[in-house]
C-alpha cells in the first residue's frame, strides 16, 4: 500500500466506485438569522415532489459544523426555510433558505439553499425542509471531526443511459453506509445543458445525497449546451452551492474543505473551455491555490481535479496524440511537487491507473501519488 495514501486503505467497487478509507494518518433573498423552534411537533401537510424535489447536503469548508442545503420546486416558495434539531429532541432550530428562479434548457426551477452553522462536531441531526403549513420527511445529518473516515470518490458519470449510473451509486452508498461524504469528479452529466439529465443524477444519488453531503468537480462536459458547444457551465454553477473559494465571478468553480486531518483541494480544470468568458482562470486560479495551499495546517493535501495530469495517445482517434503529460499537468504539477501535495486524483479518461509517485515528471518515492479513478458511466474509450 501506499505510503502517500495517507494510510488510506483502498478499494476499487466492481462498477466503478472507489471507496477511500482515511486513516491518520425570481430574485434572491440572503437571510442569516437563526430562529429558535418553540416546538417541531407541530402538524403540518406532508410536501409534494412539486413542493420539494432533490433534496441535497452540499459540502461547506468545514462539514464539522456546518452544512448546505439546497433543494428544488416547480413554483416559487416565498418563506422557505429548513428546521433541524439533534436527533430526536422536541425542539431545535429553523433557518431561512435563500429563493432563487433559475431557468435552462427551457425549464425553469426553483432553488431553495440554506446554511446550517455552529453545529456541534460528531453530533446526529435530522432536518426537514418546507414553507408555510408544508414539511418534508425528517432527514439525517450526521457531524464528524474524526481522523478516521470513509468517502467514496466517483469519477465521470456522464452516460447515454443513467440506470447503471443509478445502480452504481446505490450500491456504492448500500457497501459503504458509514460513508461521511461522496465525491464526484466531473462529467457529472453527458450534456450540462440538458436538464432530463441533471434530475436522472440526482434521482441516482438519493437517498445517498439526502443523508451525506456531495462535492462536486466541474468537468468539461458540463459546460456543453445543447447544440454541443462550450457555454458557461450554467447548470452546475446554480445546482452546487459550494465553499467559496476566490471572488465572485469564480463562484462554485474551485474550492476547498477539511475532513479530519485532511485538506482537500478542488479544481476547475476547465481553462480552454471557460477562455472566452475567464481568460485570467489559470492565474487567478494558482495564486488561490498558493494561498489555500499556505495557510492550512492539515497534515495531508489531497488534490481533486477533473482533466488528468498525464496523456495517454489515442490508437483509434483520428489524430493520434503523443504520450506524456498534458496541459494541466504542466501546470499544476510543479505546484503539487513545491506545496508536497500527497494524493492527486483525476478523471476524464473513463480508465482506473495507479501510476505511483512522481516528482518533477519523473517517478519518484516521494513525491504525490497519481491515481485516474476510472469510470461510473456508461460511456467507455476503446484503444486506451
Amino acid at each position: 500500500m501506499h505510503k502517500k495514501l495517507i494510510g488510506l486503505a483502498a478499494a476499487i467497487l466492481a462498477a466503478g466506485a472507489l471507496a477511500l478509507s482515511f486513516v491518520p494518518g425570481l430574485a434572491t433573498r440572503r437571510n442569516e438569522i437563526v430562529h429558535k423552534a418553540r416546538s417541531l411537533g407541530a402538524h403540518y401537510n406532508l410536501t409534494s415532489e412539486a413542493d420539494v424535489a432533490f433534496v441535497r447536503q452540499v459540502m461547506t469548508k468545514d462539514p464539522a459544523t456546518s452544512r448546505t442545503i439546497m433543494w428544488q420546486s416547480e413554483y416559487e416558495e416565498n418563506g422557505s426555510l429548513v428546521e433541524y434539531r439533534v436527533k430526536g429532541a422536541k425542539e431545535g432550530e429553523s433557518v431561512p433558505a435563500e429563493n432563487t428562479r433559475f431557468t435552462d434548457d427551457h425549464v425553469t426551477r426553483f432553488l431553495h439553499e440554506a446554511h446550517l452553522t455552529n453545529l456541534k462536531p460528531n453530533t446526529d441531526y435530522e432536518y426537514r425542509v418546507g414553507y408555510g403549513d408544508k414539511r418534508s420527511e425528517w432527514y439525517p445529518l450526521r457531524t464528524w471531526d474524526s481522523p478516521v473516515f470513509t468517502a467514496l470518490i466517483f469519477p465521470d458519470s456522464q452516460s447515454a443511459d443513467y440506470s447503471g449510473w443509478d445502480r452504481l451509486a446505490k450500491k456504492a452508498y448500500a457497501d459503504h453506509p458509514d460513508a461521511a461524504f461522496f465525491v464526484n469528479m466531473g462529467d457529472l452529466v453527458d450534456n450540462g445543458e440538458q436538464h432530463s439529465q441533471w434530475d436522472a443524477w440526482f434521482s441516482a444519488v438519493s437517498p445517498m445525497i439526502e443523508r451525506i453531503p456531495a462535492a462536486p468537480i466541474m468537468g468539461n462536459h458540463e459546460t456543453y449546451n445543447m447544440e454541443w458547444k462550450v457555454r458557461r457551465p450554467e447548470a452546475y454553477l446554480h445546482l452546487f452551492s459550494l465553499p467559496s473559494g476566490d471572488a465572485e465571478h469564480y463562484k462554485n468553480e474551485f474550492y476547498s474543505f477539511d475532513a479530519g486531518d485532511v485538506h482537500f483541494v478542488v479544481l476547475n480544470t476547465q481553462d480552454r473551455e471557460l477562455g472566452p468568458w475567464e481568460p485570467s482562470l489559470t492565474e487567478d486560479q494558482i495564486a488561490w491555490f498558493r494561498q489555500d495551499m499556505a495557510t492550512t495546517r492539515k497534515k495531508w493535501k489531497v488534490v481533486l481535479m477533473h482533466k488528468d495530469p498525464l496523456q495517454y495517445s489515442f490508437a483509434t482517434r483520428p489524430q493520434p496524440r503523443a504520450e506524456g503529460f498534458s496541459e494541466e499537468g504542466r501546470i499544476w504539477m510543479p505546484l503539487f511537487d513545491e506545496y508536497h501535495v500527497d494524493v492527486v486524483l483525476s478523471a476524464h479518461l473513463h480508465t482506473f491507473r495507479d501510476r505511483g509517485h512522481l516528482f518533477g515528471f519523473e517517478r519518484s518515492e516521494t513525491g504525490p501519488l497519481y491515481i485516474l479513478t476510472g469510470i461510473a458511466g456508461d460511456v467507455q474509450y476503446k484503444g486506451l
